[in-house]
């Protein structure tokens, strides 16, 4: 047989693999190449110098603070009530202005006691017609006409007959309405020759000059705050002005409900600008000084796991170190390296760093969003955050 008849061609199955062969020859060609100008492109980014950001610092400073507390308050008047009558009637008369100040025992209303005071007449003579009933018995008495017990009788009828003219005179007496104490009336509430039942309010009346301060305080501090203690307190209906005070009172019960404690204080009220049911920012002493660090509240990053700051090292730079546009750099080079605080009390615009920080370092105070480990930075103070210890906007 001829040679060429013991040559087969190749089965489907060997096709089939070398086409696969190929097609993975091609690809992964393809990918690795691709792969390969990834890797540069992301090894010359990574390499790339990053242009300094510029941001503002602050150095860690110490400074000498009292321990002071704060919270928030009511004013309250040192005698306040809705002037009520104790009898009901028409009112007569309207004795007083709105608004006006007032002194203990002047007349604000007289309801009608016409009725009362006829009756208060018949009673008088009665008492009247028994005390000389009284009289004439125990002369009598004393003569040895009547016995000692007709005589004690008649005094008692002449002793009740003018007890019964008084509780007139006083039902009388309840009919015009006096200022219980010295203040200043609100706005009435009646008119004239309407009827008021006893109880009704006729009108407020606020003592303001001095007036009480009564805020809450944790049970902490319960050991801490003590009478005669100064306090000052601002009301946003008076801004800028700050009224200082004095502690006269502690509530002894701590509330079990919120474990805070109530404290009173008194302030002089002369002109009356305080008033009662104002909203107060209090602050207080605690007495004692400390030595604190402290830096501005901006430089701090705020997060649950943990507060931070960047803190600026200053190294020496290499020689013949540039920038991105090829100048030469001079001068020590600024990075910054993230440094986890422990944080305390605030003041204004200050926070106390208890633990993290040293007086004299250098920490950045804007910009923190723009920065990573050694991420080179460049200084800009010429503004700077507000880091004052007590700040006072402008109202705008």
């Amino acid at each position: 047989m001829p040679k060429y008849a013991d040559k087969r061609p190749p089965s489907t199955r060997k096709r089939m693999i070398l086409m696969l062969i190929g097609a993975i020859v091609v690809f992964g060609g393809v990918f690795a190449v691709k792969a390969f100008f990834a890797a540069q492109t992301n090894k010359f980014f990574d390499n790339m110098p990053q242009p300094a950001v510029a941001v503002s610092s602050a150095i860690v400073q110490t400074q000498q603070w009292n321990d002071a507390g704060e919270s928030v308050g009511t004013f309250v008047a040192v005698n306040g009530t809705d002037v009520t009558t104790e009898a009901g009637g028409v009112i007569r008369s309207l004795e007083f202005d709105a608004g006006q100040p007032v002194k203990a025992g002047t007349v604000l209303v007289r309801l009608n006691t016409a009725n009362e005071e006829a009756t208060l007449k018949s009673l008088e003579a009665s008492a009247r017609l028994a005390a000389t009933q009284r009289d004439r018995w125990q002369q009598l008495a004393r003569e040895q006409l009547v016995s000692r017990d007709e005589a004690q009788q008649h005094a008692t009828a002449a002793a009740t007959a003018q007890a019964q003219a008084d509780a007139q005179r006083a039902l009388i007496a309840q009919k015009t309405i006096r200022a219980p104490f010295s203040g200043v009336l609100g706005i009435r509430k009646v008119n004239l020759g309407q009827y008021v039942s006893p109880g009704t309010a006729i009108v407020s009346l606020q003592q303001l000059d001095p007036i009480y301060l009564d805020f809450s305080l944790p049970e902490q501090q319960m050991g801490k705050v003590r009478e005669g203690g100064k306090v000052q307190a601002t009301v946003d209906a008076l801004p800028g002005q700050v009224f200082e005070g004095e502690v006269t009172a502690i509530e002894p019960l701590v509330d079990s409900s919120t474990r805070n404690f109530k404290v009173q204080a008194t302030f002089q009220n002369p002109d009356g600008a305080l008033r009662p049911g104002s909203f107060a920012k209090v602050g207080f002493s605690l007495g004692s000084e400390r030595e604190v660090m402290v830096i501005p509240q901006t430089a701090v990053s705020f997060n649950p796991y943990g507060n931070a700051v960047f803190v600026i090292d200053r190294t020496p730079r290499a020689e013949g170190e540039k920038d991105m546009q090829g100048n030469p750099l001079t001068g020590d080079k600024l990075t910054v390296s993230q440094r986890f605080i422990k944080t305390g009390t605030t003041r204004g615009d200050l926070i106390v760093v208890t633990e993290g920080l040293e007086p004299g370092d250098e920490v950045v105070t804007s910009g923190l969003l723009k920065l990573r480990n050694d991420a080179e930075v460049t200084l800009n103070n010429k503004v700077q955050p507000a880091a004052d210890e007590q700040p006072r906007p402008e109202n705008r």
